[in-house]
């Protein structure tokens, strides 16, 4: 029985503890919920005081910005017309119908500065003698401020020298030595019995630099500004506006001497002590005065209810508390376990993220090591002469290893996005330009499928915008590529607009208004702009188009290939472009897919960049020519106007052959149609065999019969290179789809003889590159001897002096100081010495041979030029981190391999420039 009385002689003590506890904890309760009241209480005259000296600031500051505005006026219209444009009439006037913006104010006066020399010849001039502030004549004294222009309502102080008061004298120098608005001690103000101050401001002649000294304020001084503040009014006024005015004190004081303040506002403090009170500081704007606004409630909080009813719902409460802590320890324990195991599932996933970016960049070198062979070598190969099968053969195998490196670049993206590591660029391109390049690349694939393949870009979007073209053309080209490889049938059409424009402008687009006519677009079967593709994305497999390596069924993999990560790359990029992509799509209709990026606007001009520029700018010799446009379809013709437009050439869209004949014979009341027409567009859907010869009969009768001057040039829009067969002979041209205004440009200088300005030479990047590169001694160093020989093959190509070694302690020895090269290709994986360290070395050296040459051209009196090698990293390795460390050992740039000419022409026009500016 001895356990069983002690386990009841434990539970009496813990309830009679635990009761103890409650009440305790009550009472606690009741403590602190008064605390909490007090403490809101406080907060809330915090809060209340502070916006009242806030807003007191506030206005204050917008009746002396008034002052200023004055002040500027009167140094304009006084001082910088001859005579001045102001007098006491216009001054009277112009303060009293302006009053109402310094309701605060009860009036403004300006004294002009007179010095004693001057004092004669002003009284003259003015007709009357000046005054102190006792209306008895000034005495001499070095300088003088008489009031010429007053306000009517403080008229009585015309004629008196503000510099005869104490006090004011004061505040004058103050005023101009400062630049800024100075106050006064309170006084009483006359008439309204009001506490107030007077606010002085120096009026400066024009030209004052905004930093100058306190002698050229006093120098530039003129005159001074002063108005009378009404302090209570103010105040009062500001209090009447505020909610809460009836439970708070407000007192306003001039604390600039802090052992006798000054009220200038409020009933003074009761005696006793006060249990809530707060100082909030004013900032009048003069430095040299100190106010504050004091606040306290008019009576003490009340009790809350709360503080009694809490408490004792609280003892109640307590009598779970038991249960509930010993449910609380048990779930305790449960998360403590939870987390032990999540922080090693942390553990091991970052390990395995370690372990991910080690792979991937083992792999990446492993794989693009030989690759850069690969692709090396048949470019030397293609170099030589070929027979057209072995041509061929060769062509292939380049493509191939090409799209196997694309293949392997996709990977290592989504690898850097998952890892949060992927950078943009942020450079200036023409958007357009862009555009048609990425068209470009599809249109060959396009005409085999008889597929309509166009891109719009809307007139308000900006020709140059600031972001990462590369990326961008990425998600372009994703986008364009599956939607031209899926598309059987109708068309493939991209359209740019502003985000805030796009849904107006997409409803144009539907509505075929583009054109300049209204009304909905025919719809046909197979017609091109009136269908989507036919094809559409089946809804179960709609959820996962952006998944990465998800398709969407294994019969288009079969059918079509590709890895599925295209679409899931586009969508990391554009996300991280601050947009975003999504689709609409209805089976065996068709799908459209729409993303947004945010780009900056850019005044600059990348066709004038070399480095920069992504395509060669469009030829001016076609503005002002007219054509006529003849397209059933409204928005295919309004795609084909927009690349007439671009080229400068005037386009009219009618729908028909007829419309086109009347229009060209000006029979529709369409003026312009008398001018010269250089062209005529046709659509291929529009054109029948048995016009062939009417079109060129009804030519000609125009012609003769006068009604145009000279025919035009008949052009024939194709989809595909089949269809030229089918067309009669009447035709100067046919042009392919897709249109584009470079392919429109270059077929229309063949059609109409047009001489186009020549490229200049450092436009060409081959001839760049080899002006750039002729005659250089560059140190190519790779472990690697079938890289040796493709590196050193493409730098020979244009004109480079290679030398090949290959070790990092080989090119130390070489580039020991002095040494004969321009620049050095460093690769990074390399044994005994890799590239970082030997790079490491190499800069040391040159720290070495930088300092003793430094000293010893001190010593001659010659200038010091400092030595820099350029060193560019030459690695298969391409992620993020290896970039990082080929910086930080001091390399100069970075370049993957296997690399083109747009790497090479990017990193020597980088480098080499760069060492001749510098240099220089």
């Amino acid at each position: 029985m001895g356990k069983p009385e002690a386990r009841s002689g434990w539970r009496n003590a813990a309830a009679a503890a635990w009761v103890l506890v409650a009440v305790a904890c009550a009472a606690y309760m009741h403590w602190h919920l008064l605390r909490e009241t007090m403490d809101r209480a406080e907060e809330r005259l915090v809060s209340m005081c502070e916006e009242r000296a806030r807003m007191l600031q506030e206005q204050f500051g917008v009746t002396v910005n008034h002052v200023h505005a004055l002040a500027i006026l009167i140094s304009t219209f006084h001082f910088e017309k001859f005579p001045s444009a102001i007098d006491q009439d216009t001054f009277a006037k112009y303060t009293a119908r302006t009053s109402f913006e310094r309701p605060l104010l009860n009036g403004v006066a300006y004294a002009q500065r007179i010095f004693h020399h001057e004092r004669e010849m002003f009284e003259n001039q003015q007709g009357w003698i000046m005054k102190t502030m006792k209306r008895q004549a000034a005495p001499p004294q070095d300088e003088y401020a008489p009031v010429i222009f007053s306000q009517d309502t403080v008229s009585y102080l015309a004629r008196i020298d503000m510099m005869s008061g104490e006090e004011d004298r004061e505040n004058i120098l103050r005023a101009r030595a400062t630049g800024k608005a100075v106050l006064t001690n309170p006084f009483r103000l006359l008439g309204s019995n009001h506490l107030g101050v007077v606010l002085t401001f120096a009026v400066y002649r024009p030209g004052l630099a905004a930093d100058a000294s306190v002698e050229e304020r006093v120098e530039a001084t003129a005159g001074y500004l002063g108005g009378a503040f009404d302090v209570e009014s103010l105040v009062e006024n500001l209090l009447s506006k505020l909610a809460g005015n009836q439970d708070i004190v407000v007192n306003v004081y001039d604390v600039t001497n802090a052992s006798e303040p000054m009220a200038m506002y409020g009933p003074q403090s009761p005696d006793g002590k006060v249990s809530l009170f707060h100082v909030s500081t004013l900032d009048f704007g003069d430095p040299f005065r100190a106010h504050e606004m004091r606040c306290r409630y008019r009576q003490k909080p009340p009790l809350p209810w709360s503080a009694i009813t809490n408490p004792l719902g609280t003892f109640v409460i307590w009598m779970l508390v038991g249960y509930i802590i010993c449910a609380a320890w048990s779930r305790y324990d449960k998360v403590s376990e939870d987390c032990r195991k999540m922080e090693e599932l942390k553990t091991q996933a970052e390990a395995a993220d370690v372990a991910k970016s080690q792979f991937l960049a083992t792999v990446s070198h492993e794989i693009r090591t030989p690759m850069n062979g690969v692709l090396g070598m048949l470019d030397m190969l293609l170099g030589t002469d070929l027979s057209m099968t072995q041509k061929d053969y060769a062509q292939t195998a380049q493509m191939c290893g090409r799209a196997l490196i694309t293949l392997i670049n996709d990977v290592l993206d989504r690898a850097k996005i998952e890892a949060g590591k992927l950078e943009l660029e942020a450079v200036p391109f023409d958007l357009r330009s862009l555009m048609d390049d990425v068209i470009s690349l599809f249109s060959s694939k396009s005409r085999e499928k008889c597929i309509e393949l166009a891109v719009f870009v809307c007139d308000d979007v900006p020709k140059v915008v600031i972001g990462d073209p590369w990326r961008y053309r990425q998600i372009l080209t994703n986008l364009v590529g599956n939607a031209v490889k899926f598309t059987e049938r109708g068309h493939v059409f991209v359209r740019v607009c502003l985000a805030e424009n796009s849904k107006v402008e997409a409803n144009q687009v539907l509505n075929g208004t583009m054109n300049g006519k209204d009304g909905k677009v025919e719809t046909t079967a197979n017609g091109a702009f009136n269908t989507l593709s036919g094809v559409g994305i089946p809804l179960h497999a709609q959820d996962r188009v952006f998944t990465p390596f998800m398709q969407a069924d294994s019969s288009t993999s079969r059918n079509y290939g590709g890895t599925g990560i295209g679409l899931s790359i586009s969508k990391c990029l554009a996300e991280l472009m601050g947009g975003q992509i999504s689709f609409t799509s209805r089976p065996f209709v068709g799908s459209t897919f729409t993303f947004s990026a945010v780009l900056k606007r850019s005044c600059k001009d990348t066709s004038s960049d070399s480095k920069r520029s992504l395509s060669e700018a469009l030829p001016t010799a076609f503005k002002g020519m007219k054509a006529i446009l003849v397209d059933g379809r409204p928005v295919r013709g309004a795609v084909t106007r927009y690349h007439l437009n671009r080229l400068g050439i005037v386009a009219k869209v009618v729908n028909n052959l007829s419309m086109g004949l009347q229009t060209l014979a000006g029979q529709n009341g369409v003026k312009e149609s008398r001018e010269k027409l250089s062209m005529l567009f046709i659509e291929n859907d529009i054109w029948r065999p048995e016009t062939d010869i009417l079109l060129l009969n009804r030519l000609h009768e125009l012609k003769n019969n006068g009604q145009v001057h000279e025919l035009p040039k008949l052009v024939l829009l194709v989809t595909s290179e089949a269809d030229k067969d089918r067309y009669g002979s009447a035709f100067d041209i046919v042009m392919y789809k897709p249109i584009r205004a470079s392919t429109i440009a270059s077929c229309l200088q063949q059609l109409l003889k047009v001489v186009m300005p020549e490229r200049k030479d450092n436009q060409n990047r081959p001839s760049f590159l080899r002006s750039l590169l002729i005659g250089k001694n560059i140190l190519i160093v790779d472990d690697n001897k079938v890289n040796l020989r493709v590196a050193a093959a493409a730098l020979k190509k244009y004109g480079a002096k290679v030398h090949c070694v290959e070790s990092g302690k080989d090119a130390v020895s070489l580039l020991q100081q002095p040494h004969c090269f321009d620049a050095c290709f460093m690769d990074v994986q390399m044994p005994e010495m890799d590239g970082f360290e030997a790079t490491r070395q190499i800069r040391q050296m040159e720290v070495k041979a930088n300092e003793e040459r430094k000293a010893l051209d001190l010593m001659e009196g010659s200038t010091f030029v400092e030595s820099h090698l350029p060193v560019l990293a030459m690695t298969a390795d391409v992620i993020q981190a290896t970039y990082e460390e080929c910086i930080k050992s001091g390399m100069d740039g970075y370049v993957s391999k296997p690399f083109d000419e747009e790497q090479l022409y990017q990193a020597v026009s980088r480098l080499v420039v760069g060492t001749k500016e510098s240099a220089v």
